[in-house]
């Protein structure tokens, strides 16, 4: 079994103005499609084939290096994608609203929280909010890494992901990480966030 590059569910363009497609088209076809090949490549006649990516990344210290970062590149833009919408935004519905209130007192402290946690990744990296032992954390992993991992510092159910790598955001906010991620606000696709809650 080898894992296949997913279809977006909207086009390159769509995102715009917060996400430019060109970004979206190379940040899909090349560097998504090339941890999805390489993965392939690092799993070829090995045991692993058999597995999904998820009890891969379980027992993720068991295997070479090349596997952690390019099962964890995989595996996490499957999920980013899934989280952006030209139809998201605003502030979340349902009962995955209530938890964030529960957990952070209000969104905007949620917000400014997982915003801090995305600025302050050094180098490149990921922001999180997880469900771990049934509460709500905002964390972040460095590289590929994500909090399915038997590595992870903090380990959790992954219910919205920012990519913060600099080919995610640089060609049209170069440096300014903060800008991408204010813009990522108006994408979120917090139906989907809601659907990884009840899952």
């Amino acid at each position: 079994m080898s894992f296949e590059l997913p279809k977006l569910k909207y086009a390159y363009d769509a995102l715009e103005p917060y996400i430019d497609a060109k970004t979206m088209e190379i940040h899909h076809t090349k560097h998504h499609a090339a941890y999805t090949d390489k993965l392939n490549a690092a799993i070829n006649g090995t045991k692993a084939e058999s597995l999904t990516i998820e009890e891969i990344l379980k027992n993720i210290s068991g295997y070479p290096e090349i596997v952690r970062n390019n099962g964890g590149g995989y595996y996490n833009h499957n999920l980013f994608w899934n989280f952006l919408s030209p139809k998201g935004g605003g502030e979340p519905k349902g009962k995955i609203a209530d938890a964030i209130k529960t957990y952070f007192g209000t969104f905007e402290k949620f917000k400014d929280e997982f915003s801090a946690a995305a600025l302050n990744r050094f180098g490149s990296g990921w922001a999180w909010l997880i469900e771990n032992n049934g509460k709500l954390k905002v964390i972040s992993t460095p590289n590929q890494d994500n909090p399915l991992m038997d590595v992870a510092l903090v380990k959790g159910k992954p219910l919205l992901a920012l990519d913060v790598w600099e080919h995610a955001y640089y060609l049209k906010y170069q440096n300014k990480r903060a800008d991408y991620i204010a813009a990522f606000w108006n994408l979120v696709n917090w139906e989907e966030v809601e659907n990884q809650f009840l899952s």
